[in-house]
């Protein structure tokens, strides 16, 4: 596709950013002992780390860059000390000092990464390690504090954490993982910017080394406060059933995207290790490990699509500490940062950008981004269907952007071709609009089961029976009223209803045949609910007022009919006063269903 021509790209770092990473702290040729930085038993010396760090000459702001570039020859002493050590002695050295952590074997899975001839595998190990240290410091946190901050910065930056391991001590992990104006290398490497070859090794060796270091702070602090560290469980991944729309990847599969990856130009050909390393950890069934690189990537390739269809190649590059960063949540959004209308969306089409919000954005979706990148989830048990999604995904993104003629025997394969079909006919799963929709079939089918329900009478001897209640006989009358006016919205086929004769006879009493009207309320408002775009504001603020009326009468009619207060009385009462309010408001047709098509055939309540 001619708007992604072929890459000269050789960093997507910015010359600043670039400069702070890949120079600054080499710039100083001092060799440090490392005898002076830790211990022949693995104790961190941090006062010798500490003393490194910079300052603004006036007040205690951190000079980042100066701190970078001190820091530079310890980081080295570090890397040669870690590479020069044995898979066994570093686990005796130092193994101990990662129990703190939820997930201590990882550790030396990032020193097999070190000595890995992989291009992408140190960048992995950071963003592994970047998480789980995130993680854990969240639980030691709540030690001391009661809600742990959302964002990583913000949590380095916490009193609760300066109080446990001390300010200097957080100050040294600010210039690693915690600003913008540092190596920032958590970032760098979860947005898809640093390429395989932008990310020093030694950095990923001082990182080892200082999560070691925390580990034994943290067991000092523990010592003295007689507390205990406690692990917040892991969390699951929400309704993942309901995003997957692809088949379990197949032989064919990854062999076509390995094809692919080399010939589209949705990458950059710098990032392609990063492609053939997420294919190798499926097939190794490292399904986690796949993930966040395909993560990284597809950020990394939309930026590239939202810079070129919106005009602003400089949006490729990191920003500076002052200047906005290009991630998914601009990527996706519908208006860029100076409120003009987004042209990514469009380009990309509903199905794929439906998919991206599944899976990343919807609060009811799997939001496997933020799962993966704050520690949240056991990635020795992530799901294989998860990946595979993804993986497919990615597949057709790419084959999307290949040059006519270079992959099309591929493109005509039976397989291939349906999941192309499979992706351009992709529906929101994890949409509001579609989670209302389950929760409405879900209550139908439950009134289904009820038995009959017990009458007042039999409830509460104060109460007479429905029948000869007049105030229930109006609801009643209401009820069949209002259901018959919303039969005509109604597909052909399923308007059977008359009345309160049409339902089965379990029904004939209030509270059943109340909530099966509000439910069909709901459905038929949800299959118009793109019709509230033609409602001015004024009248969208009515509606709304509406359904809140409708909220709050099932609230509260939940807590009269509650075993604790059995006031059916009120509960009838209240029952008719909102009727009232519903058909006044229908015959004025202010509902959504009164501004869609006239045509009810087509109205889709599936």
């Amino acid at each position: 596709m001619e708007i992604l021509p072929g890459d000269s790209i050789t960093t997507c770092l910015s010359p600043l950013v670039h400069d702070l990473i890949c120079n600054l702290g080499f710039e100083l040729k001092e060799i440090c002992d490392i005898n002076s930085i830790v211990t022949q038993n693995g104790e961190v010396r941090w006062k010798a780390i500490t003393d490194r760090v910079r300052y603004e000459e006036l007040g205690r702001s951190l000079d980042y860059r100066r701190s970078v570039q001190q820091l530079g020859p310890v980081c080295e002493a570090i890397h040669l000390h870690i590479s020069a050590l044995t898979k066994a002695q570093f686990e005796v050295q130092y193994s101990p000092w990662y129990q703190w952590t939820a997930y201590p074997e990882l550790f030396l899975e990032i020193l097999d990464a070190l000595e890995s001839s992989e291009p992408a595998a140190v960048s992995l190990g950071v963003m592994k390690l970047a998480s789980c240290l995130e993680r854990a410091l969240g639980d030691v946190f709540l030690l001391v504090g009661k809600e742990c901050p959302f964002l990583l910065r913000d949590l380095l930056a916490s009193a609760e954490l300066a109080q446990v391991f001390g300010h200097a001590v957080m100050d040294v992990l600010k210039v690693f993982i915690g600003s913008p104006c540092g190596l920032n290398l958590r970032n760098v490497l979860w947005h898809g910017f640093a390429s395989p070859q932008d990310i020093p090794p030694k950095y990923c060796s001082a990182m080892l080394l200082l999560t070691a270091g925390l580990g034994q702070l943290l067991k000092s602090y523990l010592h003295h406060t007689k507390a205990t560290l406690a692990h917040r469980p892991f969390v699951t991944l929400t309704n993942l059933e309901d995003v997957i729309v692809f088949p379990g990847v197949t032989y064919e599969v990854l062999s076509t995207l390995e094809t692919v990856m080399t010939k589209s130009n949705f990458l950059l050909k710098i990032m392609l290790p990063y492609w053939e390393m997420a294919v190798s950890k499926f097939k190794s069934r490292r399904f986690a490990d796949c993930t966040m690189l395909l993560l990284s990537q597809l950020e990394a390739g939309l930026r590239r699509l939202f810079a070129a269809v919106n005009k602003c190649p400089d949006r490729l590059l990191t920003a500076e500490a002052t200047i906005l960063y290009t991630t998914f949540d601009e990527i996706l959004a519908k208006h860029m940062s100076d409120g003009s209308i987004n042209q990514l969306p469009c380009f990309l089409g509903e199905p794929a950008m439906e998919f991206l919000w599944d899976f990343l954005n919807y609060q009811e979706g799997p939001r496997i981004r933020d799962r993966l990148s704050h520690g949240e989830i056991n990635i020795h048990e992530f799901p294989e269907e998860a990946a595979g999604q993804l993986l497919t995904f990615s597949l057709v993104l790419l084959l999307r952007f290949t040059e006519k003629g270079t992959v099309s025997e591929l493109k005509e394969e039976a397989a291939i071709q349906l999941l192309v079909r499979l992706a351009e006919g992709y529906r929101s799963r994890c949409h509001p609009a579609f989670q209302l929709q389950k929760q409405v079939l879900s209550c139908e089918g439950s009134l289904r089961l009820w038995p009959v329900p017990p009458s007042p009478e039999e409830c509460c001897q104060e109460t007479g029976s429905l029948e000869g209640n007049s105030e229930a006989c109006a609801c009643n009358s209401l009820i069949s009223k209002i259901l018959c006016e919303l039969c005509h919205y109604l597909p052909g086929s399923a308007c059977a209803i008359n009345g309160l004769d049409g339902l089965p006879s379990e029904n004939v009493r209030l509270l059943c045949p109340m909530l099966s009207l509000i439910l069909l309320l709901l459905a038929l408002e949800l299959a118009s609910v793109h019709a509230v775009r033609g409602k001015g504001a004024e009248e969208q603020q009515q509606y709304l007022r509406f359904l809140k009326l409708v909220l709050q009468y099932t609230e509260n009619l939940v807590a009269y009919t509650s075993r604790e207060k059995n006031k059916w009385s009120e509960a009838t009462t209240l029952t008719h006063t909102v009727l009232l309010r519903i058909w006044t408001f229908s015959e004025k047709k202010q509902m959504l269903i009164h501004l869609a098509k006239k045509n009810t055939n087509k109205v889709d309540i599936s």
